[in-house]
């Protein structure tokens, strides 16, 4: 891509005119963001505020979907996070979904088992994991090497600046799409796809959009969420559990995958 930004704008230019935002909630782990048209986007909580926020006085309420989705772009990470859940509301719709061609994922899984496809395809080979996820290496055991790379390190964690050094060998790479959220994501694709790796993005932050084929991801992982929410009240409400909430995986395939 001529410019890592270009992910940014094709997914904020996507968005239709006229939905606006009905309740945001910036909780401890999950920020969220309901539109007029139903739509619940998700989005991991980062809380770096370093830069000043770009809408730091203006209520998301009531605000054009793209105006807000706009803020995905924005270097005050913790206000990001708003912007990647509100493009999420639209493209987490189930209809929007289904017309970019993503499918259900089997039959009650979990995010636990979001690894759990490539169990034995990885056997043998050289993996890397972006974002720590507690249950990975119970599922991915059978690689060869197993790399989880992580902004805050936990005992084991390769730090995140490895990605340079380490993403070129893989064989698999496995991408937390909170890393929209924090900007890293367009770099991470571009040295996991330029090395070859089957790519894969996952999380519930993943906007289910084909575009990623395009870059060379070889499937797209996301969601959508199940639970009823239809206003600011319900909203608190999920935001209160501290989880993700119930709902669907979804998947895309490159072609020949």
């Amino acid at each position: 891509m001529a410019s890592p930004w270009e992910v940014y704008e094709a997914l904020i230019d996507d968005l239709p005119d006229g939905v606006t935002v009905a309740a945001s909630r910036r909780g401890p782990c999950w920020t969220r963001v309901l539109n007029s048209a139903d739509g619940l986007g998700s989005a991991w909580s980062l809380k770096a505020v370093s830069r000043p926020a770009a809408s730091a006085d203006i209520p998301d309420v009531g605000r054009p979907l793209r105006d807000v989705a706009a803020l995905a772009r924005s270097w005050n990470l913790a206000e990001a996070s708003v912007g990647l859940a509100a493009i999420n509301s639209w493209y987490s719709r189930p209809e929007v979904a289904a017309s970019h061609g993503f499918v259900p994922t089997g039959d009650g899984l979990t995010w636990g088992q979001v690894f759990d496809p490539y169990q034995d395809a990885v056997a043998g080979l050289k993996v890397a994991v972006i974002g720590h996820f507690p249950f990975a290496r119970r599922v991915l055991w059978r690689a060869g090497e197993l790399w989880t790379l992580e902004r805050d390190p936990r005992p084991g964690d390769y730090p995140d600046t490895a990605c340079e050094y380490l993403l070129p060998q893989a064989d698999y790479v496995f991408i937390s799409s909170s890393s929209l959220v924090n900007k890293t994501m367009p770099r991470l694709v571009d040295l996991a796809v330029g090395g070859g790796a089957h790519t894969v993005l996952v999380g519930p932050s993943t906007p289910m959009h084909p575009l990623f084929l395009d870059l060379g991801v070889a499937t797209v992982t996301g969601f959508v969420p199940a639970a009823e929410v239809r206003s600011a009240a319900d909203l608190e409400e999920l935001a209160a559990s501290g989880e993700i909430g119930p709902g669907v995986r979804m998947h895309l395939h490159a072609v020949g995958e």
